[in-house]
């Protein structure tokens, strides 16, 4: 993952997503971010559609963070439509939640999910957890997305 490719973070709580850039900055893992607050607007920035249409501005991204727990449509019903769609069905995805639950875990995974993360409490831990992730993509190797969502 180089440092013109872009994240989007999905997470309608504002305090989460303070704390999120914080952790990222700390771990010196420093891309750009995009954030949408809900389900919907999650699915409108990845079709183009609507304020998201200048791809110049909003890029496709090459990893999204995904909350569970959102309203309008939450993360179970934005992962089941990325993985049906032919040009995102590649696209990694790793669930940033603070649910526990195991029926959650399996859920995530049954859709496709690529990574399933629960959120730490500490700043410190969650700075830990993403340079974790930092790491993991500087060594993996990501199939490119269809150049038609590109637009």
């Amino acid at each position: 993952m180089n440092e013109r490719q872009t994240i989007l973070l999905v997470d309608d709580s504002e305090d989460d997503l303070i704390l999120l850039r914080a952790a990222f900055k700390r771990a010196e893992f420093l891309r750009s971010f995009q954030q949408v607050r809900n389900g919907e607007e999650a699915i409108a920035y990845l079709e183009g559609g609507g304020i998201y249409r200048d791809r110049s501005k909003f890029p496709l991204p090459s990893l999204v963070l995904l909350d569970l727990n959102m309203p309008r449509k939450n993360g179970f019903e934005v992962l089941d439509w990325i993985r049906t769609e032919s040009g995102l069905k590649h696209l990694p995805i790793v669930i940033l939640t603070a649910s526990m639950r195991p029926e959650d875990v399996k859920r995530a995974f049954e859709l496709g999910a690529n990574s399933f993360l629960v959120k730490p409490g500490a700043l410190e831990e969650l700075t830990r957890m993403i340079r974790c992730l930092r790491d993991w993509l500087q060594y993996n190797h990501l199939p490119p997305l269809n150049e038609m969502v590109r637009r």
